[in-house]
C-alpha cells in the first residue's frame, strides 16, 4: 500500500515527489513518458515555455538553479502588447526565461529521489474508498492495473479528472482552449508578444519566438468557433507583417481562468488538489508554474508531520495564494477591458519609450 499517490508529473506533481520522495512511499503516474526520450510516443505540453518573475522567484526560493541546456534562444526583456482592437501598440519591460518545457519537466522529475515508483504512459482512470484509504486504478502500457493509498494528490492540470469526480463541476473555473502552432521563421524577434482582440477571444493571444521558430498561440473558449477564430487571429497579425507559412505542428490544451476565489478548490482530505488542477493559475496571465511550485511546496510542508491532520494544514497555509487571485482579479479591467486598456496604453504609463 502507498502513502501518497500522485496523478501528474508536470511541476506541481514533479516538486511534491521530489520535497516528500524520501519521507513517504510514493507513486507518480503520468500519461507522458519524462525519463525516456522518445519522439514517437512522447506527448507534448502545450505550454509558451516563458518563465516569468514569479515563477523565477519560487524557483530560488526552493533553492534551485535551472541547467542552461533548458534555456533556449532568445532570452527576453520585453513585452510587446499589440491592441488590434484599438489599433494600438506599446513596449513593456519584463524578464522572463525562455526555454524548452519539455526539457524543464524532465529537469523536475529527474530531481525526484528514486524511491518514488514512476510510472509514466500511465492514464488515471478511476478510484474508490476501501478501508485505510483509496484504490486507485490506472492504465499503463494498455494494462489496467490497481493500486492501494492513503491519499491522493491530483496534479493532473485544467482538465483534472480527479477535480470532476470529487466537487461534480461545482466551482469549476472558466475553462478555455489554448491552441499553439509552432512555424519555422529566419527573422529574429526580440521580445514576448501579446495579442488583444475582442473579435478573437476575452483573453489574450501570444507570439513567442523559440530557437528557429515562432509560436504563435491563442486561449479561446471552447465551442466558440475556435479554430475559425484563431485562423483569423492569423489572418490579422498576417497583415502587420508576421509570416506563418511554414507550419510545423500545431498543439492543444485546456487552461483554466478563475474568475473567483471560490473557484480555487484544494479537494477533500484524502483527495487533494495542487496547482492547475485546483484552480491555481493566474487570471490575468494564465501563468501557472510559480502556483504549481508553491501549492506543490505548501502540500509538502503540511505533510512534515504526518499524514494525519494535513489537509487541514495545507487549507490553513493558502491564505496568499487566495489574496493574490484576488489581486490579479482587480488587475484584469486594466488589461481586458477595450475602454481602460485604450486609455492605459495612450498613456505609455511604464512603456518603453
Amino acid at each position: 500500500m502507498y502513502d501518497i499517490i500522485i496523478v501528474g508529473s508536470g511541476p506541481a506533481g514533479a516538486n511534491l515527489a521530489r520535497l516528500i520522495g524520501d519521507k513517504y512511499k510514493i507513486l507518480l503516474i503520468d500519461k507522458r513518458d519524462l525519463e525516456k526520450d522518445n519522439p514517437k510516443r512522447c506527448i507534448h505540453k502545450c505550454c509558451g515555455g516563458l518563465l516569468a518573475p514569479d515563477a523565477q522567484k519560487m524557483i530560488a526560493k526552493l533553492g534551485l538553479g535551472i541547467p542552461k541546456d533548458i534555456l533556449v534562444n532568445p532570452q527576453l526583456f520585453a513585452v510587446r502588447a499589440i491592441d488590434l482592437t484599438n489599433n494600438l501598440e506599446r513596449l513593456y519591460q519584463r524578464f522572463y526565461y525562455n526555454m524548452d518545457r519539455e526539457k524543464f519537466d524532465r529537469w523536475l522529475v529527474s530531481l525526484i529521489p528514486n524511491g518514488v515508483d514512476k510510472k509514466f504512459n500511465s492514464f488515471f482512470k478511476s478510484f474508490v474508498k476501501v478501508s485505510g484509504g483509496y484504490e486507485v486504478r490506472y492504465i499503463h502500457n494498455g494494462q489496467e492495473i490497481t493500486a492501494k493509498t492513503r491519499i491522493i494528490v491530483g496534479a493532473d492540470g485544467a482538465n483534472s479528472k480527479l477535480r470532476r469526480l470529487i466537487s461534480k463541476d461545482v466551482n469549476v473555473p472558466e475553462k478555455y482552449i489554448a491552441i499553439q502552432e509552432w512555424f519555422e521563421c529566419s527573422y529574429p524577434m526580440p521580445y514576448y508578444t501579446a495579442v488583444f482582440d475582442e473579435e478573437i477571444t476575452d483573453f489574450y493571444s501570444w507570439l513567442i519566438p523559440k530557437e528557429n521558430y515562432l509560436l504563435l498561440g491563442s486561449a479561446v473558449r471552447p465551442g466558440d468557433n475556435t479554430r475559425e477564430k484563431y485562423n483569423l487571429l492569423k489572418r490579422k497579425l498576417t497583415k502587420l507583417g508576421f509570416n506563418f507559412d511554414n507550419k510545423v505542428k500545431t498543439e492543444g490544451a485546456y487552461i483554466y481562468r478563475p474568475k473567483k476565489i471560490s473557484q480555487f478548490y484544494i479537494g477533500i482530505d484524502g483527495v487533494t488538489l495542487i496547482g492547475e488542477a485546483s484552480g491555481a493559475i493566474s487570471p490575468s496571465s494564465a501563468e501557472g508554474i510559480s502556483y504549481a511550485l508553491k501549492t506543490s511546496l505548501y502540500l509538502a510542508h503540511s505533510l512534515e508531520n504526518g499524514i494525519e491532520g494535513y489537509f487541514g494544514r495545507y487549507k490553513n497555509m493558502l491564505k496568499d495564494i487566495k489574496l493574490n487571485l484576488l489581486l490579479k482579479n482587480l488587475k484584469t479591467p486594466a488589461m481586458y477591458n477595450p475602454l481602460i486598456r485604450k486609455l492605459v496604453m495612450k498613456s505609455g504609463l511604464q512603456s518603453i519609450k
